[in-house]
């Protein structure tokens, strides 16, 4: 019966040529608004780490002075350096990165190339394992070389293309802020959307381009970018060991969830330590959230986004309201044909199905029309000077939203339609023939 119904909505569209263009078309707006709006928002909202985010927390601690206390307000964004580098040595994880952002020189072994500056991450050694950087040659570095402040580094695979043009640059040396560094690894190509592991910084720009040991980038003292907050006399100073300012990202990644409030009840205790020490004034007050809950906590999806999704889906329901408008006339319409086929012996199941399966006929024609609108939305989305909007493409799973949304809403637009049509009197029909 579905082809047989299929073949009368093609006969239907023939003789209603303007009125089926015009359902089409509304549902095309429809549903290339709703997809546009609603891919972009999948880019920004998703997990950028699937399979770890639940074992990857961040930590916040309290270290301020009780000026300004506000009972259970929120912890410092960030910690000591003093703190992350204990919390690193008593390694209560199992595994743990303290990190920060900065910007460094670049001098190539090239004539034609002048230095330039790239943006680089201090970071300690498992921050490649932790969050799962891909390599494309070499390796990070080692616990070793955190403690010896050695000079190496891990490259992006843009800048070993621009540098050492494509060629496996691994034990090579590299010119770094006036410093001769040994190349260890390069990555592979990388960009986890949004850069979770930072919030301060552009959270859907490109990634760094040069990682280094926190402790070298200190060694050296390296300039660093990113938020700080101090409080008290932090000294000359401000990145020092015992600097009362706050200014360092720090993950641990756990065995599994479940371990998290040992976690937590371990930050607890060494809050109450560095207390009962004179280091903290406040009393203990932590916060641990895994990977979502993190960017939950920011607000990562821009608010325009979030806007722009709600009326995307808002100008699809007007579309779909128009619909049920031009196909409640259209089948009421034809009220003599469908009186005609009841006194046939048609039930009313039956005339509900045949409407149905024309209104999701309309819908696959809207669907692939509108495809073709959300993709141009999406081309206009990435000419936008904002720095998520290259990230902005539809993929296979949004591609199969948009024919059965088209589909779906459409049907959904002609149950009503639908349910009139099949309540048609065949005698008063006939009688008026």
């Amino acid at each position: 019966m579905l082809a047989y119904y299929s073949r009368l909505a093609l006969r239907s569209f023939r003789r209603n040529k303007v009125l089926t263009a015009l359902m089409v078309l509304a549902i095309a707006l429809g549903i290339g608004a709703c997809m546009t709006t609603l891919t972009v928002f999948k880019v920004l909202s998703g997990d950028p780490i699937p399979e770890k985010s639940d074992r990857l927390f961040y930590v916040q601690l309290d270290p301020a002075t009780m000026r300004g206390f506000v009972p259970g307000e929120e912890p410092a964004a960030q910690v000591t350096r003093f703190d992350a580098e204990t919390l690193l040595r008593e390694k209560r994880a199992l595994r743990q990165a303290m990190m920060t952002g900065g910007a460094v020189s670049i001098t190539p072994d090239k004539a034609d190339l002048p230095p330039f500056y790239s943006d680089a991450r201090y970071a300690t050694a498992d921050f490649f394992a932790m969050f799962a950087a891909p390599f494309l040659h070499g390796t990070g570095w080692s616990e070793g070389d955190d403690a010896s402040s050695a000079r190496v580094a891990v490259i992006s695979k843009s800048l070993n293309d621009k540098v050492f043009g494509c060629a496996n640059s691994v034990g090579r040396p590299l010119l770094i802020g006036g410093n001769e560094f040994r190349v260890a690894g390069v990555l592979d190509d990388w960009r986890p959307t949004p850069r979770f592991y930072d919030m301060n910084s552009d959270r859907y720009g490109e990634l760094e381009d040069v990682f280094l040991p926190f402790s070298t980038s200190r060694a050296l003292d390296f300039g660093r970018s990113g938020s700080m907050d101090c409080w008290g006399d932090s000294g000359a100073d401000e990145t020092a060991l015992n600097a009362p300012c706050v200014w360092i990202q720090y993950w641990a990644e756990l065995e599994d969830a479940s371990k998290a409030s040992d976690y937590e009840a371990y930050l607890v205790n060494y809050s109450a330590q560095q207390k009962a020490a004179g280091r903290f004034e406040r009393e203990p007050n932590v916060r641990l959230r895994n990977v979502m809950e993190w960017l939950d906590f920011n607000k990562v999806v821009p608010r325009d986004v979030m806007m722009q999704l709600w009326l995307g889906f808002g100008f699809l329901l007007v579309c779909l309201l128009n619909t049920v408008g031009l196909l409640l006339a259209k089948f009421l319409r034809r009220s003599g044909e469908i009186g005609v086929r009841r006194a046939l012996g048609a039930s009313r199941t039956e005339i509900f199905k045949q409407c149905l399966v024309e209104a999701g006929a309309i819908g696959l024609a809207g669907g692939i029309l509108g495809l073709g609108l959300a993709l141009l939305g999406l081309w206009a989305v990435r000419q936008q000077p904002s720095s998520y909007a290259e990230l902005a493409h539809l993929d296979l799973p949004m591609l199969l939203v948009t024919f059965a949304l088209a589909v779906v809403a459409s049907m959904a637009a002609g149950l009503l339609p639908a349910w009139r049509a099949m309540d048609v009197t065949p005698a008063i029909q006939l009688k008026s023939q």
